[in-house]
């Protein structure tokens, strides 16, 4: 199973990319004690200036993770009970009766049946993504908005019901998070930002690795071109953005060095225990955002290769920008890949995304960068 790192394959494959379409992206790719990094394309397609392996980087849903991985830590203290209603520790945030119903689990794998509240702050979306009279104002309309969360999450709450509280198939939610968020701070006394900083990021030695409080990516960074399924043309830069709306959900920076480090430290066992580890590696069927059905755990999911084993990691996406780092079940081989631009994917007339060479070319570099 050991496939040695083949730099030329990686280079070529993350090359391809670019020419595909993608104006930049970079990655890291571990096995064992080998690592190779690389970049293609540009940070700002204005000036030509380069993107490097070295970047930091908005890695959106990744935030999962940590999130994730912080409330754990307060199950495993006594805190939080997994399996203990969220009634009994947010009784104002989710009525009664519904409150009753949703545990801490079923928040951290999507099957609260609590609704996404993206398409209610931000009303031009519609329900993100697939609809044909969906469009991209509302993300002009927020860049500069300070977004309260207890708001995001009434809107969530208030919204109809998209399942029942641990039926499955799940559906992703970021309202789920927001929650955990506020169950952080109730039992823990301090901000869940804080509370990450200090018991996630830094007990997994990661420098570059923040949760921003303004509106900016400090350090060496691209720029993120967001084309709303070909709506914005040519794609406009949203790497300035406040990320009030998703901060718990989706509004970590990072790098690939420092996203593949966190997952090794994860797996190893040294951020949570082995028995949260496996909690975590428990699946349920969640329909995902773009509407597929995936495996998803506590916020961790699984990948699977050709008779190769399983990878766990996490994706993201933000305005312009996305990442994906997965790790192989043994701990071995690891990728993290940060790309600067998203949904570039035209609809059809159904409101469906069309094939884009860019969609082959990332699978054939995810597929090199983990199976060799």
């Amino acid at each position: 199973m050991g496939n040695l790192l083949d730099p030329a394959a990686l280079d070529a494959a993350i090359e391809n990319v670019h020419r595909a379409g993608m104006p930049g992206l970079f990655a890291e790719v571990r096995d064992g004690d080998q690592v190779w990094r690389g970049a293609a394309g540009v940070a700002d397609v204005a000036t030509g200036r380069p993107v490097t392996a070295g970047m930091r980087h908005r890695v959106g849903s990744i935030t999962k993770t940590f999130t994730a991985a912080a409330v754990l830590q307060q199950v495993e203290s006594g805190q939080i009970g997994l399996d203990t209603p969220i009634s009994r520790y947010l009784p104002r945030l989710v009525p009664k009766e519904r409150g009753d119903a949703i545990t801490v689990r079923m928040l951290i794998n999507h099957t609260s049946g609590l609704a996404e509240y993206l398409p209610y702050a931000y009303p031009s979306l519609k329900a993100f993504p697939y609809l044909p009279d969906t469009g991209p104002q509302s993300l002009d309309d927020h860049r500069h908005t300070w977004f309260d969360p207890t708001e995001l999450i009434e809107m969530g709450v208030t919204a109809p019901a998209v399942g029942t509280p641990g039926g499955t198939p799940g559906l992703y939610s970021n309202t789920n998070y927001l929650l955990l968020a506020e169950l952080l701070e109730q039992v823990t006394g301090t901000t869940a930002e804080q509370y990450i900083t200090r018991n996630v990021i830094e007990r997994a030695g990661l420098r570059d690795t923040e949760l921003p409080t303004g509106p900016y990516v400090d350090g060496p960074h691209s720029l993120l071109y967001e084309a709303w399924f070909g709506m914005i043309d040519p794609p406009r830069d949203y790497s300035v953005y406040n990320m009030s709306w998703a901060i718990p959900a989706g509004s970590l920076i990072s790098t690939v060095a420092d996203l593949n480090r966190f997952y090794g430290m994860l797996l190893a066992g040294k951020i949570v225990s082995p028995s949260s580890l496996a909690q975590m590696r428990r699946t349920v069927p969640v329909v995902s955002q773009e509407g597929k059905t995936i495996d998803y755990g506590l916020g961790l999911y699984p990948m699977e290769g050709p008779g190769q084993g399983i990878f766990w990691g996490h994706g993201g996406t933000v305005w312009g920008g996305g990442a994906l780092a997965m790790i192989r079940a043994d701990g071995k081989r690891q990728m993290a890949v940060a790309v600067n631009m998203q949904r570039w994917n035209r609809l059809d007339s159904s409101g469906r995304p069309q094939a884009h060479p860019i969609d082959d070319a990332l699978a054939t570099l995810y597929r090199v960068a983990m199976y060799g």
